[in-house]
């Protein structure tokens, strides 16, 4: 699967002749090809891969709808994207601005025949509308996730370290088909749930709030899921923090659908933990993006204004943390239709008690 027609579409439509990608990501978003180097070049009929000899072979039996060549040390890349510019006439080159370092900005200013122009929005905003397809592999990346969190439950006890319980998780990830984690699971318990994004330590899980928030890649494709369960007994006020968690979720849930903003989405979960007294203990955002990356655009926070569209996946992830005490998070994945959203994630939200 690659996407260099849709983004053939996005140049022509745009106020460039061609757009460079350098970041793996997007590489890999425009061609199908996932490889730590290389550099892809898209005009509005036409596109081109380079890459190394560690790649090339790979490349050239996976990536279609575009010309794969090597690059050398006779042929570096600079001369490949300028025997490009120069054939196709490009006078203005979209790069990526907000992933470009500035080194290599300079760089490629100094080396290449064209006018560097800011344009990565052009596959931010392809990114962000997700295909049926792509659909499927973001919701086999959550299934393959939330398989292994189910089997690791048992295994949870004061007997074992967050660190072994993050091990273990790991390790389930990998048995279960997935290609690695999406980052580095947050497990933390009791006081330690308090931290959002708390890293697993060597101490003991303690009896209170556990907290796991954990997510696989597969087939490229990422998930994002947090759950908080409870060691022992939980207090009358951790069950009440615990179900305004929830309440606020479902609001933000119910509330999204597309050409509604972030922020709006966002504001319908945070009246509910404010309305409880809590809002000051709400500090991060309702929701990001999900897909090739684990945060990727739309976003759905206090000053994301710009309208969700339908096709984005985001994650529904709202919050109240008490320092030192404990904290609460519940996270989904839902599909943003025309008329509402869809919860692609199939674990159950009732608080588990072990």
């Amino acid at each position: 699967m690659n996407n260099f027609k849709k983004l053939m579409a996005a140049v022509a439509a745009a106020d460039i002749d061609a757009l460079m990608l350098e970041s793996q990501v997007n590489r890999q978003y425009a061609s199908g090809f996932d490889a730590s180097d290389g550099v892809a070049i898209i005009t509005a009929d036409k596109a081109w891969f380079f890459t190394d000899s560690r790649y090339i072979e790979a490349a050239q039996n996976t990536i279609s709808d575009a010309e794969v060549l090597m690059v050398s040390r006779d042929w570096p890349y600079s001369r490949r994207i300028n025997d490009v510019i120069d054939s196709e006439k490009i006078k203005k080159l979209g790069f990526e601005e907000n992933r470009t370092t500035y080194s290599a900005f300079t760089k490629w200013n100094e080396k290449l025949n064209a006018e560097l122009v800011p344009a990565e929005s052009i596959i931010t905003d392809l990114r962000a509308v997700k295909t049926p397809e792509e659909l499927e592999f973001l919701i086999q990346s959550q299934r393959t996730a939330e398989k292994s969190f189910n089997e690791i439950l048992p295994v949870i006890s004061t007997d074992i370290t967050e660190k072994e319980l993050a091990t273990e998780l790991l390790y389930r990830f990998q048995k279960n088909g997935a290609e690695d984690k999406s980052f580095d699971s947050i497990i933390v318990s009791g006081p330690h749930s308090s931290m959002p994004h708390g890293v697993p330590c060597d101490e003991k899980i303690v009896n209170g709030f556990l907290t796991i928030d954990f997510g696989v890649r597969k087939n490229g494709w990422c998930s994002d899921t947090t759950r908080t369960l409870c060691v022992g007994k939980p207090t009358d006020e951790m069950r009440k923090v615990y179900d305004i968690v929830l309440e606020a979720q479902l609001a933000g849930i119910a509330a999204a659908h597309a050409g509604v903003t972030g922020s709006e989405i966002d504001g319908a979960a945070r009246a509910v933990i404010e309305k409880a007294g809590y809002g000051e203990e709400f500090g991060h955002g309702f929701g990001h993006g999900v897909g090739l990356e684990i945060h990727e655009a739309p976003y759905a926070s206090p000053s994301c204004d710009d309208p969700i569209p339908a096709g984005a996946v985001i994650s529904a992830e709202p919050g109240i943390y008490l320092p030192g005490r404990f904290g609460v998070r519940i996270e989904d994945v839902i599909y943003i239709t025309e008329n509402g959203c869809v919860d692609i994630t199939e674990l159950p939200k009732e608080l588990i008690i072990l």
